[in-house]
């Protein structure tokens, strides 16, 4: 009752299979990971350095309305 299956076996070895002999499947999707990680931390860094231009809204006076 303790032990694994022949499917779980055949599933586990698939598995390892897949992530350490992909023939370099892995280590491509997570370079091209990490390139659009660092792609959107520029463009979030040159959101920061535009100038704000827009003014905030002056407030209403209450007296007159």
């Amino acid at each position: 009752m303790g032990t694994f299956s022949i499917w779980h076996w055949i599933l586990l070895f698939g598995i390892a299979a897949i992530l350490f002999g992909g023939g370099g499947k892995i280590s491509s999707i997570m370079g091209d990971v990490a390139k659009g990680i660092k792609s959107f931390k520029k463009g979030m860094a040159e959101d920061d350095d535009k100038p704000v231009t827009a003014e905030a809204p002056k407030a209403i006076d209450r007296e007159k309305v």
